[in-house]
């Protein structure tokens, strides 16, 4: 059974699937992003939801690395959605956290 682990609010990032250069935002302002671990399959999952629409439903991989590119933001490509997303924090110790 999936449990919550940790929430916080965000900006969310895509890479732009043309030019695989430019950050596109998916949402107007930050939003709830919230990190789930399923102990029986022993996965973790990153959910990121505007309203009722899924912005990241991101399964974490052994293969994956979350890279930080600053102080306050990091990313990482999720080859099932074939995209490349990013997360922008108010402050620095979201991104630790």
């Amino acid at each position: 059974r999936e449990q919550p682990i940790f929430s916080t609010r965000a900006h969310v990032f895509q890479i732009d699937p043309n030019t695989k250069k430019n950050w596109v935002p998916t949402s107007k302002h930050a939003v709830t992003v919230s990190y789930f671990y399923d102990s029986t399959r022993n996965v973790y999952r990153i959910i990121s939801l505007d309203g009722s629409k899924a912005i990241i439903n991101s399964t974490i991989t052994p293969n994956m690395t979350f890279t930080k590119t600053s102080q306050k933001f990091g990313q990482w490509a999720d080859s099932r959605a074939n995209t490349v997303y990013g997360f922008g924090f108010s402050f620095g110790h979201h991104l630790s956290k």
